[in-house]
């Protein structure tokens, strides 16, 4: 009769699961190693090209999505836990995402704004809202058969969208998709208005149940940094002040009193000052000051890539309402990757005072502006 394995205690039995799980037990598991080592070279070349030196919280962050990386190519083709970044602005935490996005090598994946696919969200529920399942049917036609969905810049502040929110969740990790969000709020964080905060608990628990919720921190904002934006469209653009008509003669700019144009968007009319092929231009008012919504401003920049916004007032003097919307419309510009041209009297610093919440990530983009100043 053979001999009996030697009984192995619990904790001996737990550690070899989690060895199976992340790659570290037999050579039969060199696959799930090599994709592992993929994600990392990848993120090592990225940084020595950039000229970064990767923070210990960034090579964490790195360390899991090589992990799940193994999981989710593997032969057995599991779903990881998902994960959740958030941080200060400016800390790499949309590097990070576009660099696990870029690197994957699959090509059942999306990488999203969170306002454009929640704006997409709303748009197909209409669509079907004759459907017992709107949702379901939404979420077939946007992701198909989407593996992995990558969330930039989430945040909830409307306890509309936060109904929304733990639906969509659900019905995400029902599919079993991996999901990667980025936020500056840890999840506690989110929907911080006291009103509306416990109703949105549900949300916050099944983050923490089923995501790997990680800080990104450091010392240093990398958006600040002028390097490596030479790609990018959104940081050629200006800030202009105090908007001369000298200024605006020499930059071919509007005059501060052009008369508005009737702009078409969807079912309604805005007001512009510009329309020219792809040229378009409003002041502050005709879209912060009126109720214009985040699904106007992806319809915008569908038609016209170079943007002009004058006469910025102190936005510490504006409704709470009109500085939040002048955020999503900064957040859609540089998501969209639009150059934009801004106008004000004032130093940019001294005109982005307010009480909205995530001013701080809208002076931390437009800091990247090139600012132009010239005689008053």
């Amino acid at each position: 009769m053979p001999a009996r394995p030697p009984k192995r205690s619990l904790a001996t039995q737990r550690w070899a699961v989690l060895r199976r799980l992340f790659g570290k037990g037999t050579p039969a598991r060199t696959g799930h190693c090599a994709h592992a080592q993929t994600i990392r070279d990848y993120f090592r070349h990225k940084a020595h090209a950039q000229g970064y030196t990767l923070s210990h919280s960034q090579q964490r962050v790195i360390d899991s999505m090589a992990q799940q990386a193994s999981l989710l190519l593997g032969a057995s083709r599991q779903t990881p836990p998902s994960l959740y970044l958030y941080g200060a602005v400016g800390r790499g935490k949309s590097w990070l995402l576009d660099g696990f996005f870029q690197a994957l090598p699959i090509e059942q994946k999306r990488r999203l704004h969170f306002h454009q696919f929640f704006a997409q969200l709303h748009q197909g529920m209409f669509s079907h809202r004759h459907l017992d399942d709107a949702l379901g049917a939404t979420l077939d036609a946007l992701l198909e058969d989407c593996r992995v969905l990558c969330f930039d810049e989430f945040h909830v502040h409307d306890i509309g969208d936060a109904m929304l929110i733990t639906r969509l969740f659900k019905a995400l990790f029902k599919r079993g998709i991996l999901l990667l969000v980025t936020s500056n709020y840890a999840p506690e964080g989110l929907l911080p208005n006291p009103l509306y905060h416990a109703r949105f608990k549900p949300v916050i628990d099944l983050i923490n149940a089923r995501m790997q919720v990680m800080e990104v921190g450091g010392p240093h904002d990398y958006r600040s940094q002028a390097r490596n934006h030479a790609h990018q469209l959104f940081t050629q653009g200006h800030y202009v002040w105090p908007a001369t008509p000298a200024q605006r003669q020499r930059l071919n700019l509007p005059p501060q009193d052009a008369p508005p144009l009737a702009l078409p968007v969807g079912t309604r009319h805005f007001q512009a000052r510009l329309c020219a092929e792809r040229r378009v231009g409003f002041t502050f008012s005709d879209l912060c000051e009126q109720p214009s919504a985040v699904m106007d401003y992806l319809e915008l920049c569908r038609r016209f890539d170079q943007w002009i916004i004058d006469d910025l007032p102190e936005l510490g003097t504006c409704s709470i309402a009109a500085q939040q919307r002048f955020i999503n419309l900064i957040d859609v510009l540089y998501d969209q990757d639009k150059h934009l041209t801004l106008l004000g009297r004032l130093p940019l610093r001294e005109s982005l005072g307010g009480d909205a919440i995530d001013l701080a990530r809208t002076r931390s983009r437009l800091g990247q502006l090139q600012e132009v100043h010239g005689a008053p």
